[in-house]
């Protein structure tokens, strides 16, 4: 697993290269442009050319991007619809450019009106810009469930991926804070169990392109999108380290959206969340040896 954070991109592309390293990230996570504005921030050779550069002799193993909030896909005007389209598009274009693992999306929301419909005007409009760019991947961000937000569920978000033409481009980023307020319980091992066979069933575990790790502040199955810093939360070291180390999500970069001391997620918490993979980990592996002792000692 490479574990990093999201970082900013003041300064320069490439100073987010340096901000991850500030931070002993192995991955890092940026917006190719201002997340709260359409306009978009073009890039040149020069700039593509020094973060490739500034990647290439770093520890930081993948990059990637976050579309911005404004875009919706499911809007039923068409208005923003167009604009999401040209945004999610442009940002996959910076992702092929720069070699970004992929790009990760909120799918979009059906507001008050029928989540059919919306799925469907969703997957349009996610084909588009698979269709009008080329190489980088895009990911499905599952939500916590607030209003008409898309992906509040697996078999949502399965939908969305076949309404969306099941492209090989396409995969899904699972974040830790929204499966829980969504409903999902994943403070346990066996509870993650439970989520990887519902991935590998409705989506399919080789399209999960990335995680986020983010604490709750708020409570298993309450719809509420509210992130609080590693271990600070509902899920606690204890369900933070059993969702990282599940061996399903070997190899995925995981980036951390916390506020952390206010301006993002610090290299304390980046070096507490690789900690606690390893915590994950070794849990699992004592309780697979416990399994194995009782099955001998049973015959079994």
């Amino acid at each position: 697993m490479l574990i990093g954070a999201h970082v900013s991109t003041a300064g320069g592309l490439y100073r987010a290269v340096e901000h991850g390293v500030e931070r002993g990230c192995e991955a890092i996570q940026i917006f190719n442009q201002s997340p709260r504005m359409w306009r978009p921030t073009n890039y040149g050779e020069d700039d593509v050319a020094r973060f490739r550069e500034a990647l290439s002799s770093s520890r930081v193993r993948a990059v990637v991007i976050h579309a911005v909030y404004l875009i919706n896909c499911a809007a039923e005007d068409r208005g923003i619809r167009e604009k999401s389209l040209v945004s999610l598009t442009q940002s996959l274009r910076v992702g092929a450019a720069i070699g970004a693992r992929g790009v990760v999306v909120h799918p979009g929301s059906a507001k008050t009106g029928d989540s059919g419909r919306a799925i469907a005007r969703a997957g349009k409009t996610l084909a588009a810009a698979l269709a009008d760019s080329e190489r980088c991947p895009l990911y499905l961000e599952n939500t916590a469930g607030a209003g008409g937000t898309l992906g509040r569920s697996l078999a949502e978000l399965a939908s969305l991926l076949d309404a969306s033409g099941g492209d090989g481009r396409l995969g899904a980023c699972l974040d830790s804070c929204h499966l829980l307020a969504s409903g999902y319980d994943v403070r346990t091992p066996t509870d993650v169990d439970a989520l990887v066979v519902d991935v590998a069933a409705q989506i399919g575990l080789e399209r999960l392109g990335c995680l986020h790790l983010n604490d709750s502040q708020a409570p298993l199955g309450s719809n509420r999108d509210r992130h609080a810093n590693i271990g600070a939360g509902e899920l606690g070291e204890r369900g933070c380290a059993a969702f990282l180390g599940h061996p399903a999500f070997d190899g995925l970069p995981c980036v951390l959206e916390t506020r952390g001391d206010g301006h993002g997620p610090t290299g304390e918490e980046v070096a507490l969340a690789t900690k606690l993979h390893r915590r994950g980990v070794s849990a699992r592996r004592r309780v697979l040896k416990a399994a194995q002792r009782r099955g001998a000692g049973t015959g079994g």
